[in-house]
């Protein structure tokens, strides 16, 4: 379909076809905003075009303050100095640190003459830096164009890469040679790798961990203005990706797709790893390698020898990822392509797509990848003065909290403890002092870990029963006062931890002394040890076990590595995060859990440092959580913020949302926590669903506030032959709990759709049992024919005797505040938490402007206006409160009469 440009407002959105009215009023918000520099809160529903909004209107907004920046930079140039009364102004493409000098102070009482020296030099050195930036833009520019246009470049590197990787090869196997006749090692063979390096200091040099080597290291490229787009999964990223590339922008915009090691990693012996963990440890392992193979006389030290079994990563060529980076610039690609063009280049598309970051103009990334701090650190993402669009944003708050939150078990930590005693054991003598004083300290810090659990480091944690048990809440000094280790510096510790890689050397001993028995001659140790790791396994449940033993599951990391994550969540604390102690009957299912309570802290650095940031999704009611929890908490002033809500593209007429508030037996519908288990409330349930299954066609879901009041009512409606009835029109299935077994369900609940809507049955659809929050209430379409009508079955309340959820309501009603005849702050989040649930569910149907569906709502409940004004504003404007059933059931028969009728 051709191109077309909007005009709106005076400003041209290229568009790939003629948009919707909504689309275009999108845009010219959005534009605004970016243009502002200010917070948008933005909900258009699925179906409307929303990703193709974002990227015409963040792109068109780019494209014309990249104008301006030229425009400005070509004045400056000409004229060599900046007015006087400009001199506020500075080019969009200087970085902070040069735009604040024109602004310092000047001491009293200076001289004129020494003034307006300062001030010509000032604009001297601006004007040198726009020439020099402009020198480096056009030299990529012309670099990219070479490489656009000349496809032969990168098979003469590609080449020239193949002539050194033999040349290393035939070097390593003289060395081998050499190494045959020095006798015998004291380890045994492939055993060196597992020793601990020496430890040197706290602030030991970051060469070996850098990324790039210094001798090829080019200047650093200036950061050009860029919009960084995140969303939740990698599928929903190349769905982006592939609007993009259909965009009027596909073939200008310089896009660079980032993700994890998991995702990019084309070295299959770091891939087979399978953990997250072990694979970035394993990767940054070799790369220490690389490094410290090149530094000076690292070779003549016999102590040393065991590196050379280190191979260095043979993608991890810096030539190569230069190279590759280029071709990341030159088109659009997704992670798939990504991954397909590193190995045809051999290079890294980890680190390849991260050389790309400076020159991108559009950085698509896993939004937990920007939310964290030291990740976004690490992969050289610079958030100062750029946009940040954060699409399916619904669950933000918890995202956020979940990242910087960390669980331990006790199984982990008496796991842990054995592990690291048994290395020290084995190898204590050949360890440093100071490696040994820390692993003494980790060791102590387990231990009274398992003690303030109330448990012993040295008894099996599945056979160890507490005496007490419970939950308990403990503020971070609290805990560390009650844990005794008040004493020791965690920082320092966790420090340890991350740069010796003590984990990734347990993991590997733990691996070679875990899979095969030593004679006890040898290691006599070592054989209660691989007695003590088998004793740990009765304590996984057993559904556990069966997913741990599926094709392609990853291997599980060492438990040191999860309690380093636990020493890292209370080193960053503050008084806004709590300890949960949770004792449930023996050790092993016990728990340490660190939990965030207040996510703003680490939201705030993005919303200071961003020029403008974007929080998008399709359904983003109720709003009041953005905004009190998370801006207000994190400094945003409400004048900054900005809400836009859309309105469906879909004909008034195509939507039935109804509020029943009683059965056909007249009972009233109010599935409180007292009421909903009684058998007539269930009985009633199952009589409206049989009236519903009567007069829709296709697909019904219908979701239940959880797994085990699904179990409830579906063992009932058995019983009473209430399901039975259900099948007669409809088949009936029920949504999995295990994960693995959701697609078939789907597949299968799609061919029964399809069978009947093909006359081959005398059934008219089917009826699909689902959780709120489980594995359908999101990512799933039920369009067309999938999902003719949504019921939901009471309001998904959270448990309001969850410590965690009690904690996080007082937190909020003693920093919020609190206006006269408003709702406390701690029950507004159980409201709204209940209404992001339901809003959720139910927009699972309407997928497209031609879609049609009815949403039943069975609860009086519902019919309360502060619940109707939660609900999204495309069901709020159309809903319909119904006191008795048979208005409702009149009404649901006459909308899918005709609408069928139609179709």
């Amino acid at each position: 379909m051709a191109n077309e440009t909007q005009e709106v407002g005076g400003i041209h959105f290229p568009f790939p076809f003629t948009p919707y009215p909504i689309q275009k009023e999108f845009m010219a918000e959005l534009y605004q905003l970016l243009e502002a520099g200010k917070i948008g809160i933005f909900e258009s529903p699925t179906g409307t075009g929303k990703s193709l909004s974002l990227i015409c209107g963040a792109l068109s907004w780019l494209r014309d303050f990249e104008k301006k920046k030229c425009q400005e930079e070509a004045r400056l140039l000409e004229t060599g100095t900046i007015p006087l009364n400009d001199r506020r102004v500075q080019p969009p493409s200087v970085s902070p640190s040069c735009q604040e000098t024109p602004d310092a102070p000047r001491p009293a009482g200076e001289p004129d003459w020494v003034t307006q020296f300062v001030q010509k030099k000032e604009e001297r050195d601006l004007v040198d830096r726009l020439k020099e930036e402009q020198v480096r833009r056009k030299k990529r520019e012309e670099r990219l164009q070479l490489l656009r246009h000349n496809a032969q470049l990168k098979y003469a590197t590609k080449r020239a890469r193949q002539e050194e990787e033999e040349m290393e090869s035939l070097l390593r196997l003289s060395r081998e040679m050499l190494a045959a006749g020095a006798g015998a090692e004291q380890l045994e063979s492939g055993e060196e790798e597992l020793v601990l390096a020496e430890y040197e200091s706290d602030e030991e040099k970051r060469a070996a961990a850098s990324g790039v080597d210094e001798e090829e290291d080019d200047v650093e490229e200036e950061h050009v203005t860029k919009i960084y787009y995140c969303s939740r999964t990698h599928s929903q990223l190349a769905q982006f990706v592939r609007e993009v590339q259909k965009s009027p922008f596909g073939r200008e915009t310089r896009l660079v797709s980032l993700g994890s090691r998991q995702s990019l990693c084309v070295n299959k012996d770091v891939k087979c790893l399978g953990s997250a963990q072990l694979m970035n440890d394993r990767c940054l392992e070799m790369q220490r390698s690389k490094h410290e193979k090149k530094s000076k006389g690292e070779e003549e030290k016999p102590k040393r020898r065991r590196q050379e079994g280190q191979a260095a990563c043979p993608f991890y060529n810096y030539e190569q990822m230069q190279l590759l980076r280029d071709e990341v610039l030159v088109e659009v690609k997704d992670i798939e392509q990504l991954v397909a063009l590193g190995k045809e280049a051999q290079a890294c598309p980890y680190y390849g797509s991260r050389f790309a970051i400076p020159a991108a103009q559009l950085v698509v990334l896993p939004y937990q990848m920007l939310l964290h701090a030291a990740t976004r650190q690490a992969a050289g993402i610079r958030l100062q003065g750029q946009v940040v669009i954060i699409d399916e944003a619904h669950n933000l708050i918890d995202t956020i909290t979940g990242i910087h939150s960390a669980e331990v078990s006790g199984a982990q930590l008496c796991q842990a403890h054995s592990q690291l005693l048994q290395y020290m054991e084995r190898y204590g003598k050949r360890l440093k002092a100071k490696n040994l004083m820390y692993i003494k300290q980790i060791l102590y810090l387990l231990e009274k870990f398992v003690t303030v659990l109330g448990g012993n480091i040295k008894q099996n944690p599945n056979t160890q029963s507490l005496l007490q048990t419970g939950t308990e809440l403990k503020t971070i000094n609290d805990f560390l006062f009650q844990s005794q280790i008040d004493n020791i510096n965690l920082f320092k510790v966790q420090r340890y931890c991350e740069k010796s890689m003590v984990s990734r050397k347990l993991f590997g001993f733990t691996e070679r002394y875990g899979a095969v028995l030593p004679s006890s001659r040898e290691h006599p140790k070592l054989t209660g040890f691989q007695h003590f790791l088998q004793s740990l396994k009765p304590g996984v449940t057993e559904a556990a076990q069966v997913e741990e033993g599926e094709a392609g599951a990853p291997r599980p990391a060492s438990p040191l590595m999860h309690i380093e994550g636990f020493l890292s969540a209370l080193t960053t604390a503050n008084q806004d995060g709590r300890v949960i102690l949770s004792r449930q009957g023996t050790l092993s299912q016990s728990s340490l859990k660190f939990l965030l309570l207040n996510p703003a802290v680490h939201f705030a650095q993005v919303v200071k440092e961003c020029r403008a940031v974007v929080i998008a999704g399709g359904t983003m009611q109720p709003v009041s959580d953005f905004r009190e929890q998370l801006l207000a908490c994190a400094g945003v002033g409400a004048e900054r913020v900005v809400e836009f809500s859309c309105g469906h593209v879909i004909p008034p007429d195509s939507i039935l949302p109804l509020v029943i508030c009683s059965g056909p037996s007249n009972q009233q519908l109010e599935f409180t926590y007292q009421k909903r288990e009684l058998p007539q409330m269930m009985e009633e349930t199952g009589r409206i669903l049989c009236n519903l299954c009567n007069v829709v066609p296709g697909g019904v879901v219908c979701f239940f506030p959880s797994y085990e009041y699904l179990r409830q009512v579906h063992t009932h409606w058995e019983q009473s032959g209430l399901l039975s009835r259900l099948a007669i029109k409809k088949k009936v299935f029920q949504e999995p709990r295990r994960a693995n077994q959701v697609e078939q369900v789907l597949m299968e609940y799609s061919k029964c759709i399809k069978c009947c809507s093909q006359g081959s049955s005398t059934l008219t659809g089917a009826l699909l049992l689902s959780v709120v929050g489980g594995k359908m209430s999101e990512g799933i379409n039920f369009s067309d024919h999938l999902g003719r009508c949504v019921v939901m079955v009471g309001m998904p309340y959270p448990n309001i005797k969850s410590p965690e959820l009690q904690e996080k309501m007082a937190y909020l009603d003693q920093t919020l505040p609190r206006s006269p005849g408003q709702v406390p702050p701690g029950k507004a989040l159980v409201e709204n938490l209940c209404m992001k649930a339901v809003n959720q569910s139910v927009g699972r149907a309407i997928r497209h402007q031609k879609d049609f569906a009815s949403i039943v709502l069975l609860d009086q409940r519902y019919a309360r206006p502060p619940t109707l004004a939660k609900l999204p504003a495309w069901i709020r404007d159309r809903v319909e409160v119904k006191v008795t059933f048979g208005p409702a059931f009149a009404a649901l028969r006459k909308f899918h009469r005709e609408k069928s009728s139609l179709s």
